[in-house]
Formats: C-alpha cells, sequence, structure tokens
C-alpha cells in the first residue's frame, strides 16, 4: 500500500515489540481456550464481536465495548502507538480479548480487559496474560491500570494488590490510576497465570479465522444474524 507524505506524517513512530506467543489454557469444564495476538488486518472482525455489547449498560459494558472499539480502530487506522491485541477462543468462538500498548521500555498501559462468552473467567485469565506481556515478554517494570467497574476494581486492584498512583493520569481519563509492578507480579502470577506452549498446530488452527458469537449472555434473545 503507498502511503502519501501527509498520511505518513500522522502515523505514529513504531517501536519493534516482541510478539505474544500464543498459549492454550484448560478452564474448569474442560475447554481449551487459546491465547493469541492478533494482526492489524484482524481488527474490522474483532470489531464485529465488540460492537453487540456497546448499548449494553450492565457491568459498565458500553462504556467498555465503545472505548474498545475505539482503541483498536485507532489501532487498525494507524493512530495509537505501539497497541496490541489479543483474543481468547474456544473451538474457534472469540470468548474474550485484551489490549494495551507499550508507553516506553519500562512502562505499559492496560487499557481494557472485555469477556465475551460469561462464566468461565475468561477475563481473569486474559488480564493475567496481559500482565505476562507486559512484564515477562516485553520486559516492563510496571504496568497502569484502571477499573471502569466494580467487578472490575475486584478483579484487579484488590486481587492483585495493585500500587495506588493518585498522581499519574491514565490515558483512559480521570478514574484513579493503579499500578502492577514486577514485585506485584511476581507475588502473584503463580495463582493468576495460567497456561501452557506451544500449543499443538490443530488447535492453534482453530484460533486462526475467529467466529463471532453468535449469542451473548450480556444481552437476552441476542442472535446474530448471517451475512
Amino acid at each position: 500500500m503507498i502511503v502519501d507524505k501527509m498520511e505518513q506524517s500522522l502515523r505514529p513512530v513504531e517501536t519493534p515489540m516482541a510478539p505474544y506467543p500464543p498459549k492454550v489454557i484448560t478452564m474448569a469444564n474442560g475447554q481449551k481456550l487459546v491465547i493469541r495476538q492478533i494482526r492489524r488486518d484482524e481488527v474490522p472482525h474483532i470489531l464485529e464481536a465488540v460492537k453487540p455489547l456497546m448499548t449494553v449498560e450492565k457491568d459498565f459494558y458500553d462504556v467498555v465495548a465503545s472505548r474498545i472499539y475505539s482503541e483498536l480502530l485507532g489501532y487498525y487506522r494507524y493512530r495509537v502507538k505501539d497497541e496490541y491485541c489479543l483474543i481468547g477462543t474456544i473451538d474457534g468462538v472469540i470468548a474474550g480479548l485484551v489490549n494495551g500498548r507499550m508507553v516506553d521500555d519500562k512502562v505499559g498501559m492496560s487499557y481494557h480487559t472485555m469477556t465475551l462468552i460469561q462464566g468461565l473467567r475468561i477475563g481473569a485469565q486474559l488480564f493475567a496474560a496481559k500482565m505476562e506481556y507486559h512484564l515477562d515478554i516485553l520486559k516492563q517494570e510496571e504496568v497502569w491500570v484502571v477499573a471502569e467497574s466494580p467487578n472490575g476494581f475486584k478483579r484487579w486492584m484488590i486481587e492483585y494488590e495493585l500500587e495506588s498512583r493518585p498522581e499519574i493520569w491514565h490515558e483512559l481519563g480521570g478514574v484513579p490510576t493503579y499500578v502492577l509492578t514486577k514485585a506485584l507480579w511476581e507475588k502473584h502470577k503463580g495463582d493468576k497465570l495460567a497456561g501452557r506452549r506451544p500449543v499443538k498446530e490443530e488447535l492453534l488452527k482453530t484460533a486462526d479465522n475467529p467466529i463471532l458469537p453468535e449469542t451473548y449472555s450480556q444481552i437476552p434473545g441476542y442472535k446474530r444474524c448471517g451475512k
């Protein structure tokens, strides 16, 4: 694709980032959750999984889904620096996603964690995978985190014992900032981080072309229309 000079001047300079190596987690019900990083060209498809939740007020799904949509669109259109997105799939169906970005070599910025298939603690597994990416793979020193729902606050701030840093302004706005340090990660990852690598080829292939959920427990009566 040819990019003209004006467009090139609007795009942030990208920093080389180590890719997230795929992994698989066996869930409590025996299902296999495959977690992998998406490519930029996959974003439009992933947005279709997010879109139905943008009007769900319960648990602040409307806020989280709308912001994820905007963040991923910004990544797709080259308007966010050093962003990434990890998805979790079960039998190929998108079960949840997380995103964030690398601020610099020491600091990571956690954006959002969203569960599409509820009841299996998929969000907790994806959040841990996101922290693994920042602190173990990108070798950063800390990750800035905010919560937009009471459930998120309990899952991240309380369970990980995050440090309160009210003097820091997170990119998501005025919600108080908390920080997961490398020391806190080492304290908690034994209980929080799961999965194994490498993922068997046939299992990884099920995540190659992620399937949009047909229904959402958050939207009673919803059924995706075929195209």
